[in-house]
């Protein structure tokens, strides 16, 4: 009888014993460790939704465009071809830069003279225009219909064909333009992009400002393909 009781003595004190207990943590332990890969997985679905959102927007954008200028000193109206380039550097903000050259054109030069004042002659002359500007575009990253606006500065080159009065009692009324070609610039424009994917349409209209004794303003119009990537 002893011999039986002490047999139960020795189960119920192996019933004791949970093996379980020795290789893994408790409840509360794994209550204490849940938050860290729950926040460590939020973090990282915030990286990749904020990743993806940053590659979906077009960083890069160029473009070729028709080119118009009225310019209002010598009255005429220049055609020419251009090209633009911009890169992204905020989500509304666009850097740009930008390059066109109006062809030659005629137009009658007026020469005035020296001791009237009155105009003495008038020349043949062919002029060609080139422009470079620099600035921001302001406009939505997103939308297929996209306005937008810009302020630019820059440089317009004033390319004038010789002049064929060598007389020294008359001027030019361009005097400005032959003794000083290279002219600063502003440019504030507005306009207007439509996009279909990557490609779309663009056209922009401003006022190209240069200051040659005095500041000059002049109706300026562009329009062309564009592609963004």
């Amino acid at each position: 009888m002893e011999s039986l009781l002490s047999i139960v003595g020795d189960k119920s004190r192996y019933h004791n014993i949970d093996p379980f207990n020795q290789s893994q943590p408790s409840c509360s332990a794994f209550h204490r460790m849940e938050p860290m890969p729950k926040t460590g997985l939020a973090l990282l679905i915030c990286f990749l939704v904020g990743t993806s959102s940053l590659f979906a927007q077009k960083r890069l954008e160029a473009g070729v465009f028709l080119d118009y200028l009225d310019l209002s000193q010598t009255s005429t109206n220049n055609f020419g071809l251009g090209a633009r380039f911009g890169y992204r550097v905020h989500h509304d903000v666009m850097l740009e830069g930008e390059l066109a050259y109006d062809y030659g054109i005629n137009f009658g030069e007026a020469y005035r003279s020296i001791v009237s004042g009155n105009i003495a002659a008038i020349e043949n002359t062919s002029l060609g225009v080139t422009h470079g500007l620099f600035g921001p575009k302001l406009q939505p990253s997103g939308g297929g219909f996209r306005p937008f606006v810009t302020l630019k500065g820059g440089f317009m080159d004033f390319q004038l064909s010789p002049g064929l009065l060598p007389l020294s009692n008359v001027v030019s009324t361009l005097l400005g333009l032959r003794t000083s070609n290279w002219n600063a610039v502003i440019y504030p424009a507005a306009g207007v992009e439509a996009v279909i994917g990557p490609v779309g349409l663009r056209f922009e209209v401003g006022d190209e400002v240069y200051f040659n004794n005095g500041a000059h303003n002049n109706l300026r119009l562009t329009f062309g393909p564009i592609v963004r990537f």
